[in-house]
């Protein structure tokens, strides 16, 4: 199958693919012959070709390459004169159709993209954002029978103490030693040996039988995330922890058994239940951080993968297979710490929100990182099995698609049903969906900012009110003690209105105070804070005028900080 793509007014059509021009050189493209990987195809395709460059058509060979469609990359360069003179003269004649011809190409571009987001939104809204019930009675009857299944199999092996098997094997070698030693006992006491020859085997007999029952108690008080796993314990979060891992295998009890066996083994073994103490410098603790909550009480983590656009931090980071291994510590750290904050009882929160922002983060054609990046989501998937409601990816460019086509493979169905996405003019709008606007990162459009000294959790809800198109609202705080000093936070998705704050007074002879002149605000506009100590009774009034033909929404809340001399 063949894909065909030209640049404005110009087509040059091979038999054997398309081709994306700049200048005199040519990229014959061939689609793929999988049909799933056709809509990102053309996505790239469409993007690079509206903008195409020498550094695009290069990101496009590497998508495409990312992609496993090497085959469908074919790079041939013509440089003609005649080519060029029929270019200078198609231009002039041409140049409102090719308006158009770009235009319709724009449109195009965004169809492809608001089809890709509405796949994202369609898989989160088929899936409910609630965390399913982790109550036995709201178990149906094969769920509920894997679970007793799962317990019964995790019960047998923590009291044979053979739940791993290389515990299997050292069961084995004892009872070996321990059948040898019979012998010999037998054999002493036939002999007739003296008391002080009995000694020392009595001696070794109850050291090994010391060991045994340290063995016995250790395997008895296995926990995983500070929750016990041996059911008859009786600990209500077992059930919680052990649904989880059934649910990662669609209740598929002897998978989820291995799964968890393996989960245990790899934590023993990298010593995960210590990570959290571990210091991995300041570099790395700006790449992500734990802040807030969202609407239905998750904790949310932000990984911010923009740092790695230093090339130092990268090289610490990813520079050699070392490295990386400590960033994957590190980033078992970030989920150990999140996992702190969840309560692992039925009617808990018992999952985190995971919010990937991409800006300016590296692209696909940074090796090292990929490599990481798949690492983090098999070691996460295979070993943290349903702990993360979503995954929200904001600031998203038109390479992650090609990525995401990559890493698909990799993820069950259930963590692709968990994906929203969004770019960068939807990020606060998305985001919001989720997270209370006082919970979100200023720098994201919301009212959280770190150390805040204004404001608190304490200080009441915020409230929201919908602007209609072409018209004006007022916000009015009143204070009618004198030497108070008032704060505010305003934000207006999208803003694009004209925004004033003034102190109007109580008496009527008084003037008016500016506190902000009026200012036409820009769609990249973050939210307002300001402060005013009144001398006077009165009210503040912000004034929001919005000259579109769309409706606005806007959230503000406000605070009195009384005068205390």
């Amino acid at each position: 199958m063949l894909f065909h793509a030209k640049q404005n007014s110009r087509e040059q059509e091979s038999s054997n693919g398309s081709s994306l021009c700049h200048g005199s050189n040519y990229v014959t493209v061939a689609a793929p012959n999988n049909p799933s990987l056709l809509p990102i195809f053309i996505y790239i395709t469409l993007t690079l070709h509206h903008n195409t460059t020498q550094h695009n058509t290069s990101t496009l060979c590497l998508s495409l390459r990312i992609l496993g469609l090497s085959q469908c990359v074919a790079m041939t360069a013509e440089v003609t004169a005649q080519e060029e003179t029929q270019q200078r003269a198609s231009e002039v004649p041409a140049e409102e159709p090719r308006k158009n011809v770009a235009a319709a190409k724009e449109e195009e571009e965004e169809k492809v993209l608001e089809v890709e987001e509405s796949k994202a939104e369609t898989m989160g809204k088929s899936s409910s954002y609630r965390e399913e019930s982790n109550f036995l009675s709201d178990l149906k009857e094969f769920e509920r029978k894997a679970l007793n299944e799962l317990k019964a199999k995790l019960e047998e092996a923590l009291l044979g103490h053979n739940l791993f098997d290389e515990k299997t094997e050292e069961s084995k070698k004892m009872n070996e030693v321990t059948e040898e030693d019979n012998k010999k006992e037998e054999e002493v006491k036939k002999q007739g040996a003296d008391e002080e020859g009995e000694e020392p085997v009595k001696e070794q007999e109850e050291k090994k039988s010391e060991e045994e029952e340290k063995s016995v108690e250790v395997e008895k008080d296995v926990s995983l995330w500070g929750v016990p796993i041996l059911p008859s314990k009786g600990d209500e979060g077992t059930d919680v922890v052990l649904l989880k891992f059934l649910r990662a295998r669609e209740f598929k009890v002897s998978d989820a058994f291995e799964m968890l066996k393996k989960t245990l083994k790899w934590r023993k073994e990298s010593s995960i239940d210590s990570v959290v103490d571990e210091d991995f410098g300041p570099g790395l603790g700006s790449a992500a951080c734990m802040s807030g909550v969202d609407r239905e009480g998750h904790p949310v983590c932000y990984n911010i993968y923009g740092v790695f656009d230093n090339e130092e931090l990268y090289q610490k980071s990813f520079g050699s297979e070392e490295k990386r291994i400590e960033f994957l510590r590190w980033r078992c750290q970030m989920m150990e710490k999140g996992i702190q904050k969840l309560n692992f009882k039925p009617g808990g929160v018992t999952s985190l929100l995971q919010v990937n922002d991409l800006k300016n983060s590296p692209g696909p054609s940074k090796k090292e990182l990929r490599i990481a990046v798949k690492q983090v989501v098999s070691l996460l998937q295979d070993n943290y099995p349903e702990l993360v409601a979503k995954h929200i990816f904001i600031n998203v460019p038109f390479w992650y698609y090609a990525v995401s086509a990559l890493l698909s493979p990799f993820l069950t169905q259930r963590t692709k049903r968990k994906f929203v996405v969004a770019r960068p003019a939807k990020v606060t709008e998305t985001l919001i969906k989720y997270i209370p606007i006082e919970e979100i990162p200023v720098q994201y459009g919301g009212f959280k900012r770190e150390d805040d000294t204004e404001f608190c959790s304490e200080d009441g809800a915020v409230s929201e009110l919908t602007l209609k198109a072409a018209s004006t609202a007022t916000i009015e705080i009143p204070t009618l003690e004198v030497g108070n000093t008032l704060c505010w936070d305003v934000t207006v998705l999208g803003w694009e209105v004209s925004y004033k704050e003034e102190f109007v007074p109580s008496d009527e002879g008084s003037y008016t105070i500016i506190v902000q002149k009026g200012k036409k605000m820009g769609s990249q506009e973050g939210p307002v804070r300001n402060t005013f100590r009144n001398n006077e009774a009165g009210k503040v009034v912000l004034t929001i005028d919005n000259t579109s033909n769309k409706k606005k929404r806007v959230w503000y809340r406000y605070k009195t900080i009384k005068n205390t001399f």
